[in-house]
């Protein structure tokens, strides 16, 4: 398995128990085609991770803004662990590539599947969790999810800085145009163009409208961002 010793060099965690990893990292269209059995996929660990992602982040937001009120923490909390911004997080351990998925879900474009990569990442937490226990798990998701958290307030919140941003200039009304709708209906996939006038800004994609235009917003706000240090 030289992908999962590659994986456990990028997280930077070695498994005492190889077998949670490999558990983690394998999608229920693999389970199925193989016929393995149907808890040898990682959804049991990925309802765990949810919980342990859930606990380390009310913790940390509670230690990082103790001017906060319970509503706005809860709110902050539910922007980070959403599968957006979770998806948006294994980016940097380019964690589809080590996924094990079925052919057919490998050939629809799973590894990029927005709500398959979350769950991964839920998986590994949950794995991390049973295998080294609640210390580890906290580490890794301190270093992978609430790491940087400029850069992933700038992308929950994409929408509204991009509007008023736009709002302070005369370039003209921002504006999501849909480009492309594909897929069937439980496996839609959305293209939406982010246009400042009549220019295009920044494009995305996503299972739905709302994540395409959260994806082009947070693209065009790393171009105006650019530019503005140019």
């Amino acid at each position: 398995m030289e992908k999962n010793e590659e994986f456990q060099k990028r997280i930077g965690y070695q498994f005492r128990n190889r077998h949670l990893l490999t558990q983690a990292l394998t999608h229920s269209s693999y389970a199925n085609e193989k016929h393995m059995s149907r808890l040898a996929n990682n959804e049991r660990l990925e309802f765990l991770g949810d919980a342990v992602l859930e606990l380390t982040t009310s913790e940390f937001l509670y230690e990082k803004f103790p001017e906060y009120p319970e509503g706005e923490l809860t709110r902050l909390r539910a922007s980070l662990v959403c599968e957006q911004t979770l998806a948006f997080c294994t980016r940097e351990l380019e964690l589809g590539k080590y996924l094990l998925l079925g052919k057919g879900e490998d050939m629809t474009g799973g590894r990029n599947r927005k709500s398959i990569l979350s769950d991964a990442m839920e998986a590994v937490i949950g794995a991390i969790y049973l295998d080294g226990g609640f210390a580890n798990a906290k580490e890794f998701i301190l270093r992978f999810v609430l790491n940087d958290m400029e850069h992933k307030q700038l992308f929950f919140d994409s929408k509204t800085i991009l509007q008023e941003l736009v709002q302070g200039r005369e370039e003209g009304e921002l504006t999501y145009h849909l480009i492309e709708e594909s897929g069937p209906d439980h496996q839609k996939k959305y293209v939406v163009e982010a246009r400042i006038g009549d220019k295009a800004m920044g494009q995305g994609e996503g299972g739905t409208k709302k994540q395409a235009e959260q994806e082009a917003a947070y693209q065009a706000l790393l171009i105006l961002k650019k530019r503005s240090q140019d």
